[in-house]
């Protein structure tokens, strides 16, 4: 790549909607990429057109590989004759597709909702981050057979592996432990590969949340990992300077498998949201992140970068004033004279990836292949129509989903509202101030399913309808103006939101355990204010979990459908795991009957709610 000399800013104009049915298949969602240099083909996962498409370099699209639902990750054997396609369902599986003739070789069973396919270096091994059941599947290529599952943190969403295949590390999409602790990040796994266990679990910096990708340097010396680094601790009063998010670039050392550093990817006075897929140019020389909220790409100088780190002052504190090694560079100008940052086309860009002197993104909403043409002293910048000979329009759903991921909503770009609800609108594991209720009084953050068939909104109850929310979330949190069409639109995706089946089912249905617990449920008492079909009768109760400026509060009767993802649990997410709601949290039998309960009862009860 040549040096940068010009940057033309481009906007994306968001389209009008339509209430005009349109099926999930109309729209091709590209999510994932993998570029394949034999053949000049770039790979393109089309997440809701169950697809794989293959784009060739020098025209268009070229061939169509279907039925493969929600293709979700893409990889290619060394040798370029396989894909490797992981599909995210339930029953989760890897495809092997011979590219001679877009056939399906064979198929292999994973887990649940699998994605980031990596392969080894020498070509035998594939390793698939299988997010909801937190491990990772090995598979024998030879035999075409998983050999083994390797459990990590909590939901990795995607791994990368070392130029000499001897560690493998995962990145960790949300924090695990209590929401109420001083200290809460998520983490990035490193497995080694000889003995297929875990040797090492980096943690990232207090507030380190929605980890989304990963890459090692091509001489193996350093693993990059983009994520959001939340200041939960501060009141949500402002946005300027990234008062309540920043968007980070987290720097591993991978032969001392530490943290070197942290570097924040947004300007003074400019978010560079939700950054998404990360990439070093094959020569080593420059680092691509992808910004998928606000529609960018920044190319980094990575020699320059490293210069800049070695060159930093020692006894730099980092955000809060801590001792963790100082590892956070909280300086909104880092990125300056080192740094390209480049619109795009294209709305919502995520996977990436690198070929020749060319940037490939898939621009998820707009569906769409953003390219970024680095080979000239000019940057310039194209986006492909993946079906140019369809043009589908915005339903209000599409729409509002696509809201919900984007940044432009937000003063100074800081934050879209997936930057705390990552996941389809579940939550980022963090407690937050909203001060809707109060300050000082931190809340954790909620899943959105089901949020507008279960009024009232928020943990206290103190919105009467989530369309209430939804309004005061963009006045109050993104500080911006909200316009009706874009609120109802936001409304009308989330409650299109459907829940996913339980990592806790057994071949589709209630363990035996589950089973058990179902009649726990009812001897408990839990059914009383837990009822179906939505598992809440919608009231408020105190249950006894209210403490200091909450002692005695009354909340919201949650629902328990999907509870399995949404951990840490009560209002201050002080518990770890749903046991822990049953025995340790509640001492007095307020929030249920379980005193009397046996360990196997407790566990069985467990076993039950997490399986809805």
């Amino acid at each position: 790549m040549k040096k940068f000399i010009f940057l033309l800013c481009l906007s994306f104009a968001i389209p009008a909607f339509t209430n005009t049915p349109v099926f999930a298949d109309d729209y091709l969602s590209p999510l994932a990429l993998t570029a394949d240099e034999k053949s000049s083909n770039i790979y393109v996962a089309q997440f809701t057109a169950n697809q794989v498409a293959a784009f060739n370099t020098n025209s268009a699209v070229s061939r169509v590989i279907r039925q493969i639902e929600k293709p979700s990750g893409l990889a290619i054997s060394p040798d370029g004759s396989q894909l490797y396609v992981t599909s995210s369902t339930a029953k989760g599986t890897v495809y092997i597709i011979n590219l001679k003739d877009a056939k399906i070789l064979c198929s292999i069973a994973v887990g649940h909702s699998p994605l980031s396919p990596v392969i080894s270096p020498d070509g035998r091994t594939l390793y698939v981050c299988n997010q909801f059941n937190n491990n990772i599947s090995v598979i024998d290529l030879d035999a075409n057979k998983e050999t083994s599952k390797i459990a990590v943190e909590r939901e990795p969403v995607t791994a990368a592996i070392t130029p000499d295949g001897k560690l493998l590390f995962v990145a960790n999409l949300l924090p695990t432990g209590p929401a109420n602790a001083d200290f809460v990040a998520a983490s990035v796994s490193v497995i080694d590969t000889r003995a297929n266990c875990v040797v090492n679990t980096v943690t990232l910096p207090n507030g380190s949340t929605s980890l989304r990708g990963i890459c090692i340097a091509p001489n193996g010396k350093y693993a990059y990992i983009t994520h959001i680094l939340a200041h939960f601790q501060l009141p949500t009063t402002q946005l300027e300077r990234g008062w309540m998010n920043t968007n980070a670039l987290s720097i591993i050392d991978a032969r001392k498998q530490t943290l070197l550093k942290t570097v924040l990817l947004d300007d003074i006075d400019s978010g560079a949201a939700n950054p998404w897929a990360v990439k070093c140019t094959p020569d080593g020389k420059y680092l691509c992140v992808s910004h998928s909220g606000t529609h960018e790409v920044s190319i980094i100088d990575r020699q320059a970068m490293h210069k800049k780190l070695a060159d930093f002052s020692k006894d730099t504190q980092d955000y809060y004033g801590s001792s963790s090694q100082n590892s956070v560079i909280n300086d909104l100008s880092f990125m300056f004279g080192i740094r390209q940052r480049i619109a795009l086309k294209g709305n919502g860009p995520r996977g990436m990836t690198i070929s020749g002197n060319k940037i490939y993104l898939a621009e998820y909403f707009s569906d769409s292949l953003g390219i970024v043409n680095t080979s000239d002293s000019t940057v310039t910048v194209s986006s492909i129509k993946l079906n140019p000979l369809k043009n589908t329009p915005l339903t209000a759903v599409r729409r509002g989903e696509m809201l919900f991921h984007d940044a432009s909503l937000c003063f100074q770009k800081w934050q879209s509202c997936a930057t705390c609800h990552p996941g389809s609108a579940r939550m980022d594991g963090l407690n937050w101030d909203l001060l809707n209720d109060g300050m000082g009084n931190p809340k954790n953050t909620k899943s959105l399913l089901f949020s507008h068939k279960t009024p009232p909104s928020m943990i206290t109850g103190v919105r009467e309808k989530a369309e209430d929310a939804v309004r005061a979330g963009i006045k109050h949190i993104q500080f911006m103006q909200y316009s009706e069409e874009n609120a109802s639109a936001i409304d009308e995706y989330l409650k299109s939101l459907e829940p996913l089946p339980s990592p806790y089912f057994v071949d589709g249905r209630l363990s035996e355990a589950a089973k058990r617990g179902q009649n726990v449920y009812k001897k408990a008492g839990c059914i009383t204010c837990h009822t179906e079909p939505l598992h809440t009768d919608m009231k408020k109760y105190d249950v006894g979990t209210g403490t200091g400026t909450e002692k005695d509060r009354h909340f919201d009767t949650p629902t328990i459908i999907e509870a399995w993802r949404t951990a840490p649990y009560l209002f201050d997410g002080r518990a770890v795991t749903i046991k822990q709601v049953l025995t340790k949290f509640n001492p007095q039998d307020k929030h249920g009957e379980t005193s009397k309960l046996t360990e196997q009862e407790i566990d069985d009860l467990a076993e039950f709610v997490l399986s809805q």
